[in-house]
């Protein structure tokens, strides 16, 4: 069932909204998919006429609304009947996510850092850690201010 929804016309919901004045208030309501007021509309006549004047500023609103809901009921309907697709996230080596995080913060890594940017655990990023500094990407020094161990690179 691949039937496309229609979208809904603001000219159309306004000749619509004039079949008020025959008496048959609320059609506009019933075709922008406010069918509750709808019913209130058709039986109030229009809630006393007041709703139908009001309506005439609305409609606008009450179609790109209506419009917007076809649409991601579509996109649904769409993905529903699709075949599923698997994709296969392309692994991110842990050196480079780690050069990054570092070029982002200025050339230096605490532990914890290295450990948010790789999101491997101590251990991995330990021994990632110590293959920077193998490789010469890094050496490791104490903070001058808080004596913490940092991971400078040379990026």
């Amino acid at each position: 069932m691949n039937q496309q929804k229609q979208e809904v016309d603001p000219g159309v919901a306004y000749i619509l909204w004039a079949f008020g004045f025959m008496g048959f208030c609320g059609i506009h309501r019933f075709y922008t998919g406010k069918i509750t007021s709808g019913l209130f509309y058709l039986f109030t006549l229009g809630f006393f006429g007041f709703g139908q004047f009001v309506d005439l500023f609305l409609i606008p609103g009450m179609t790109k609304e209506r419009n917007l809901r076809l649409m991601y009921e579509a996109a649904i309907e769409s993905r529903n009947n699709s075949p599923q697709v698997t994709l296969v996230q392309k692994e991110i080596d842990p050196m480079l996510a780690l050069l990054k995080a570092a070029a982002a913060n200025n050339n230096v890594l605490s532990i914890g850092q290295a450990m948010l940017a790789t999101e491997l655990p101590m251990e991995e990023v330990d021994e990632l850690l110590k293959k920077s500094l193998k490789q010469g990407l890094a050496h490791v020094d104490n903070d001058e201010t808080t004596g913490a161990v940092r991971y400078y690179f040379d990026v």
